[in-house]
């Protein structure tokens, strides 16, 4: 290693400066230099007693020169690899989709994780020090009998015939013990005093020990508790998911339309395809006679790529691409389009366990910038209705994508990549039998708070705006009856097949916040009645889990300032007040 002094850099070279100390001190100057891109560096050394380096900035200039090439040369191998496979993933979307199980693993759709939380309750103990009974003040010796060696009088020969002189010594002994004695008893009870204190801290810190104890307990009673429900809730919601996948399946095995529609969004969403592509679609079941719809997004001309190989010109010191012609990309343009045509109807019927498709009918959509307008237009450009057991017979890894769907009696212009507009052969009918004659409200409402509105007129009011949002791109919004209909409130038909198609409303005049609930509902919805969007409307908002449990689904939350914003967008200012509306409600009850 060596002490950096400074860095350069251009974000694919850098050079790095510093110095080193020789063998007796002298300082050596260093400068490492890398290439960034090839993760390649090499370093450059001189001592400043040696002689002075002035090609030093030519040889790093020459290294950097050398590198570039190689970096130039990795970077065409690179494109013009990327460009082969772009081509070759075009020429295989039909071939790599023969091999896939399109049908669906009703097993792999259920949850099966555990819930992995920690019960709280296991940390109980590690908040709390255990407490230690002090040890009490020991008591001091008794003093011993005046009859003990430590009180015997001490008598001479001469006490033997003076008995007073005896007499004094021996009370002399007796009253050095009854002191000693007292004393012994005065600091006995001293130390009983002593060791009564110890005993009550001891019992008041026991007391605080035992209450630290029992609130810690119930602190952690509470976790637990939480921890507890929290878990109940995670596999209640799990069973019930799986649950409803297990009824889905039933549902699927009976033919039920909701339940086939389901099933085959989600075998089609298993379908792998560039990302460029836009992989998005509509469907329509018919019971009767088993006939799915599917309005299919297709790739636009211009999404192809074109890319065929690139040269490194070392003389320039520049990429040279080479690309496909404009004939060559319009015929694999044709051939991409039919080969997805042909993939998906067998994306459907391969996946069709129930046998509940008698008959597929796709219509593919182009969405592209009309060269003559310059505007943005829609067009179905393929329509194809196909039986199973005549598409079952056809070996898909031998045919011509072309002649196959004309022989299917699939309609298109000769060239596809020209976009015209066809008339499909049989499109999604938007009728139902729940719809119900409609009325406005927008205009007698300027100035109100709608919070108090009464909720038919709500609804109404509901659908005039969105039919007002909708009509721009001639979309029609339609109320259903007020009665118990699967929580449908109004439902929106965008005619765009690819951005648009079925769009549940729901309608929440509501004072509180709405829950995460209303928003399972929902979806609930959304996927029972085969919609392509949701959209919840309220006076009121939305929790955080509720806008939590909304994200990467296709539902879309709209509160009372939002709503506010629509009205004012349309020509109506109108106003929510939830306090004055709890309390005038209220009042009605």
């Amino acid at each position: 290693m060596y002490q950096i002094e400074n860095i350069e850099t251009d974000g694919l070279h850098s050079i790095t400066k510093g110095y080193n100390l020789g063998i007796i001190g002298e300082r050596i100057n260093v400068t490492e230099i890398k290439h960034l891109g090839l993760g390649k560096s090499t370093v450059f050394q001189r001592s400043i007693l040696a002689k002075e380096d002035s090609n030093l900035q030519y040889r790093i200039e020459a290294q950097f020169k050398t590198w570039d090439n190689l970096w130039r040369r990795q970077i065409a191998i690179e494109k013009t690899l990327k460009g082969e496979n772009a081509l070759k993933d075009l020429e295989q979307i039909l071939i790599q989709a023969l091999g896939v199980n399109n049908v669906i693993n009703w097993s792999d759709l259920k949850d099966n994780t555990v819930f992995q939380e920690p019960n709280p309750k296991k940390s109980l103990g590690t908040d709390i020090e255990n407490i230690t009974r002090p040890l009490k003040k020991p008591y001091i010796e008794k003093p011993k009998e005046p009859n003990q060696q430590n009180y015997l009088p001490q008598f001479d020969f001469l006490d033997m015939f003076r008995s007073s002189m005896k007499q004094n010594k021996t009370d002399l002994a007796n009253k050095l013990f009854e002191d000693d004695l007292t004393n012994w008893q005065i600091q006995c009870e001293q130390i009983d005093l002593q060791n009564n204190e110890i005993d009550k801290d001891f019992e008041r810190e026991t007391e605080e020990y035992n209450s630290q104890i029992e609130r810690t307990r119930k602190k952690y009673d509470k976790l637990e508790n939480a921890w507890r429900k929290k878990e109940e809730d995670f596999y209640v919601a799990q069973k019930q998911k799986n649950q409803k996948i297990a009824n889905l399946e039933q549902k699927y095995l009976s033919k039920n339309k909701e339940a086939v529609l389901t099933y085959c969004e989600l075998a089609l969403n298993k379908s792998v395809y560039p990302k460029y592509f836009p992989k998005d679609f509509q469907l329509e079941y018919n019971e009767e006679n088993r006939i799915i719809i599917i309005e299919y997004a297709l790739p636009s001309l211009e999404l192809i790529p074109t890319l065929k190989d690139v040269r490194y010109i070392s003389t320039k010191a520049e990429l040279k691409e080479s690309h496909i012609t404009e004939v060559q990309k319009a015929k694999i343009y044709d051939d991409v389009i039919y080969k997805i045509v042909l993939r998906t109807i067998h994306e459907l019927f391969g996946a069709d366990k129930a046998d509940a498709l008698k008959s597929v009918v796709l219509n593919g959509w182009v969405e592209s910038v009309n060269k003559a307008t310059g505007k943005l237009v829609n067009n179905c450009i393929v329509s194809i209705k196909v039986n199973k057991d005549e598409f079952e017979d056809l070996d898909l890894s031998q045919v011509d994508p072309k002649l196959c769907f004309k022989s299917l009696k699939g309609i298109g212009s000769s060239k596809l990549s020209s976009h015209i507009a066809i008339q499909p052969i049989i499109q999604i009918d938007k009728s139902d039998k729940r719809f119900v004659s409609s009325y406005d409200v927008a205009s007698e409402i300027e100035g109100e708070n709608i919070a108090t509105m009464p909720w038919e007129d709500f609804e109404h009011l509901i659908r005039e705006l969105f039919e007002k949002e909708f009509s721009v791109n001639g979309g029609k919004v339609k109320v259903t009856q007020a009665s118990r209909d699967g929580g449908v409130d109004a439902v929106a038909f965008d005619p765009d097949p690819i951005r648009g198609g079925k769009i549940v409303i729901q309608a929440k005049r509501y004072t509180n916040t709405v829950g995460v609930s209303a928003v399972r509902d929902l979806y609930g919805t959304v996927l029972n009645e085969g919609a392509t969007k949701g959209i919840l409307v309220t006076t009121a908002d939305y929790g955080p889990d509720a806008y939590t449990f909304a994200q990467n689904k296709p539902l879309t939350l709209l509160n009372g300032a939002n709503l506010l914003y629509l009205l004012e967008k349309h020509g109506h200012k109108s106003r929510i007040d939830i306090k004055e509306a709890k309390r005038i409600l209220k009042e009605k009850l």
